[in-house]
């Protein structure tokens, strides 16, 4: 029942405040479900993009690694040839050797 002014009567002023109260809260637990909902959906989608991202720049850095190591091995076989090749090259003055040791033997 309403009185003359269009509002509740007295007698029914709490329940209309109770029925509005009820629907703002009904309104703040939509707002708050939705809120939760469009946060999941947001840490979801981040969670992809950093999984994208992780994953490609991890690859790009073992691509690197391997490129790395495979320089470093090329360049060891290349010194490791070269230093062979030069012990190759080294002559044995024999009978140099044995005058070096003869006159080191003849000084006292």
């Amino acid at each position: 029942m309403e009185n003359e002014s269009g509002g509740p009567e007295n007698g029914n002023v709490l329940e209309h405040l109770l029925r509005i109260e009820a629907e703002a809260s009904a309104l703040v637990d939509g707002a708050q479900a939705e809120a939760d909902r469009r946060i999941a959906q947001s840490e979801k989608q981040n969670r992809v993009r950093y999984e994208e991202r992780y994953s490609r720049e991890a690859a790009e850095m073992e691509a690197a690694y391997e490129n790395e190591v495979k320089n470093i091995r090329k360049r060891y076989e290349e010194q490791l040839a070269a230093y062979r090749e030069s012990l190759t090259a080294i002559t044995a003055d024999r009978n140099g050797f044995k005058n070096m040791v003869e006159s080191f033997l003849k000084e006292d």
